[in-house]
């Protein structure tokens, strides 16, 4: 059986977007301010793909490869 992840990472984000690890970082942090997050806490892939304005779907699966 295969789990779903709920957070998304620099690393994932790359693969997405095909931007540099900094930039990726960028993005998550202004995620991170946008949502009033503290640092500890993470960006889920729904709050990426909103934030981004992609369908979670195809986000998943480029993330599933």
């Amino acid at each position: 059986m295969q789990m779903n992840r709920l957070c998304v990472y620099t690393k994932d984000i790359q693969l997405v977007t095909g931007k540099s690890e900094r930039y990726c970082r960028t993005i998550i942090a202004n995620i991170k301010k946008n949502l009033k997050k503290e640092k500890h806490q993470c960006v889920t892939i729904e709050e990426f793909c909103d934030y981004q304005g992609l369908k979670i779907k195809d986000v998943r699966n480029v993330l599933k490869r």
